[in-house]
């Protein structure tokens, strides 16, 4: 478990205000369960998701998005980890490849969380944020995601990584404006995914 509780450039949770954060979220807390259940709530109800409240700037390391309150869903998710290595809670990246407009192409990467729970091991949460249509909770043992798949070039890929993709870190640091992003959302085919580390198994797969 020691690679999902690391600290890096981007999941920077050793910052001191990422650290006072996680300590004030966990204060009510005594169970890595409520924990980790406090921590994605908070995540998914205070930062705003950028394009929902076009919010700018684009932000990527956890630290950046704990200071600016906003990110986009990838960015939402490396707080999300910041916040529950913090507490000592080991936590990975999942990554869907989503319709842009529930229409078809063009399609992009949706980014989010998976954890690891003593009573139930891995769990995967979205702390994207809710709005209608969307009402991503935190139930475990079942999962309730903000999404589903629905075309055949869609995917649910079940690997959690324990860092980031460095497409998604290198889209989010390449643009500024929250509308820019929006243009130029990281993508991989469901072809190549595999050079990725991203798997399809029908159970998750954790990789390094």
């Amino acid at each position: 478990m020691e690679k999902y509780l690391k600290v890096s450039e981007v999941i920077d949770w050793l910052h001191p205000e990422i650290m006072e954060r996680a300590k004030l979220i966990a204060l009510e807390f005594e169970t890595p369960m409520t924990i980790a259940q406090a921590c994605f709530e908070w995540v998914r109800d205070e930062i705003c998701h950028s394009f929902d409240y076009q919010m700018n700037p684009v932000t990527c390391r956890a630290s950046d998005v704990l200071k600016y309150k906003t990110g986009y869903c990838y960015a939402k998710s490396h707080l999300l980890a910041a916040l529950l290595r913090a507490n000592q809670i080991p936590t990975g990246f999942c990554y869907q490849r989503l319709s842009i407009d529930d229409k078809g192409a063009p399609y992009s990467l949706h980014g989010f969380n998976a954890l690891h729970l003593p009573e139930i091991g891995w769990y995967r949460v979205d702390a994207r944020g809710n709005k209608e249509g969307i009402n991503a909770q935190f139930s475990p043992p079942q999962e309730r995601l903000a999404f589903k798949t629905q075309f055949s070039e869609e995917a649910d890929f079940q690997s959690i990584l324990a860092e980031p993709l460095q497409i998604v870190v290198e889209a989010l640091q390449a643009q500024a404006k929250w509308d820019e992003m929006l243009h130029n959302l990281p993508d991989i085919s469901v072809e190549s995914a595999k050079n990725y580390g991203l798997m399809m198994d029908n159970e998750y797969v954790p990789v390094s």
